[in-house]
């Protein structure tokens, strides 16, 4: 359970940096990430509400990070 709580705090982070730098898109990046969490709440891997929660967390963050990203690419350019 601990390993699923770690994972659920350190992966969508990670997931929204990923594909907002793949995709050079915030949203686009975000809304994969969603979408793959959404997938793992169907097939039944996330079986508490407290993992979505921590999801959510991280989810915010990674965006939060991805968009501070962002602004200093800009700003060096």
């Amino acid at each position: 359970m601990l390993l699923k709580f770690l994972s659920a705090l350190l992966l969508p982070g990670l997931l929204v940096v990923f594909f907002t730098r793949v995709a050079y898109n915030q949203v686009i990046g975000l809304v994969l990430t969603v979408a793959l969490i959404a997938a793992s709440v169907y097939k039944g891997y996330t079986d508490s509400i407290w993992l979505i929660v921590v999801d959510a967390f991280s989810l915010t963050v990674g965006f939060w990070y991805s968009n501070r990203m962002k602004q200093n690419a800009r700003q060096k350019s």
